[in-house]
């Protein structure tokens, strides 16, 4: 057989692609993708965590490369690290399974993949910005394809900026991620524009791929009912009916998002454990960034928890020192505090997270006012935190309710504990970062909300 009619043939079959020259046997689901390639235009495609995805967006991009001339591929997700450590590594690891014949074909560059030979043919990685939305812009090509990556984190912006190019004749335009939140493109392409997108939702339990302990862990930390397990786990878009204060998406995104760190001053949140199975959690936040995991400890005193802090304080040179340590004095709280601002140089603000918030007629105690400031500060979205899956689980979990006076109750931790999830003491601690005047001034000022708010401080001690 010649080597056209071996393209040719490869061309008309993905599937066949995959397991001769990649030698690998797709799961049945990315079978159903990859047919579905030769029959529609618009192919969108949820999932769980760790099905497969990744894998099977490399090899469509090797596939479509290899078998069309001349082509073009256009690649964007909402972060370079999404593009560059993921993607593009998982395709130098498939291209490394080629044939040498095809192998030869391709010249790796960091956001750039060319065709040997063939002018005009390459695939391209371009970061999804809303200061840059035209990253699906500007490409033509008679065999077009693009594919958005984590296509729930997009901002809306750059679709409807790409809208001209992904419309263009014979293009194809294939979507891919974790459906975290109910509303945007990637939402609209399962409901309101459904009728134009071929649509599959892969569940893990459809993956051979995802090890049966994830699911399991899912399962015990977040509950089969909660949006986490929808998400990650059934592949399905979070229900609105459920009354948590933080999405998930917006916690999603604020971990892989590229932002500019800030410069404001440093503050650490600590909530001091009084009893049983509960910890004390030390945050330490710096303007847009949580700069580190949540640190935790369990079964310590008042002198042994105030040694532990002021250890963390000394470690760091005097330009990493938080300005202001905010502590939850509810307990052996307010005897931490006393003892550190005596042994550190910086001011430590006694919180009691159970007085009147500054907006009396909204919240009905300080740390309701403190949660939804942390929202806030979420829904900015020019945020950072690291991956802390301690962290995600404990601020997804707190619900809320209305009082008959109108007023916002967070859920209590013992109420969180009846319903079997232990007190939110790493979200405690992180919420206790947005106690102070300064603080929430900083916080206005550089991720430009609304308005500034006029507040009442008398709690501040």
């Amino acid at each position: 057989m010649q080597n056209s009619d071996v393209i040719t043939k490869l061309a008309l079959d993905p599937t066949l692609y995959v397991e001769t020259m990649l030698n690998v046997t797709p799961e049945d689901w990315q079978k159903d993708v990859l047919e579905s390639l030769l029959t529609y235009d618009k192919i969108s495609i949820k999932s769980g965590h760790g099905t497969g995805k990744t894998a099977l967006l490399s090899w469509i991009i090797l596939w479509w490369l290899s078998c069309r001339l001349p082509c073009k591929i256009a690649v964007t997700a909402n972060t370079s690290n999404q593009l560059s450590d993921i993607l593009w590594s998982e395709i130098g690891k498939w291209h490394r399974n080629l044939p040498q014949g095809f192998k030869d074909l391709f010249e790796f560059k960091s956001d750039k993949i060319n065709l040997v030979g063939v002018k005009d043919s390459f695939c391209v990685a371009r970061t999804a910005r809303r200061e840059q939305p035209e990253a699906l812009q500007g490409f033509h090509s008679p065999n077009m394809l693009f594919i958005a990556d984590e296509a729930s984190g997009i901002d809306d912006l750059i679709f409807q900026v790409a809208e001209g190019s992904l419309s263009t004749p014979n293009a194809k335009v294939l979507l891919t991620g974790n459906p975290t939140r109910s509303s945007g493109y990637f939402f609209d392409t399962f409901h309101t524009m459904s009728h134009r997108w071929k649509n599959f939702t892969v569940s893990c339990h459809d993956s051979q791929q995802v090890n049966q302990g994830f699911i399991e862990d899912m399962k015990t930390k977040y509950g089969e009912d909660s949006n986490v397990y929808r998400i990650r786990v059934l592949g399905e878009f979070p229900d609105n009916s459920e009354d948590s204060i933080i999405p998930l998406h917006l916690i999603s995104e604020s971990i892989t998002r590229d932002i500019e760190p800030s410069t404001d001053d440093v503050v650490w949140g600590l909530d001091v454990a009084r009893f049983g199975n509960d910890k004390t959690a030390l945050a330490k936040r710096q303007g847009n960034t949580l700069l580190e995991k949540v640190k935790t400890w369990q079964g310590k005193d008042l002198m042994e928890t105030v040694g532990l802090v002021v250890t963390e304080y000394e470690a760091l040179p005097y330009s990493k020192r938080p300005t202001e340590i905010l502590v939850d004095s509810i307990g052996i709280g307010a005897g931490v505090a006393d003892r550190l601002q005596e042994l550190v140089d910086c001011q430590v603000t006694p919180v009691n997270v159970a007085e009147l918030p500054g907006l009396q007629e909204k919240y009905l105690r300080l740390r309701d006012e403190l949660w939804f400031l942390a929202r806030e500060w979420f829904e900015s979205r020019d945020v950072k935190i690291p991956e802390d899956e301690s962290l995600i689980a404990e601020l997804v979990t707190p619900r809320y309710s209305f009082m008959s006076n109108g007023k916002i109750k967070v859920e209590s931790k013992e109420q969180m504990k009846k319903r079997g999830h232990q007190s939110p003491d790493l979200a405690d601690a992180f919420c206790l970062t947005f106690g102070s005047k300064g603080a929430f001034a900083n916080v206005n000022r550089n991720y430009k909300w609304n308005k500034p708010i006029e507040r009442d401080y008398k709690w501040i001690v």
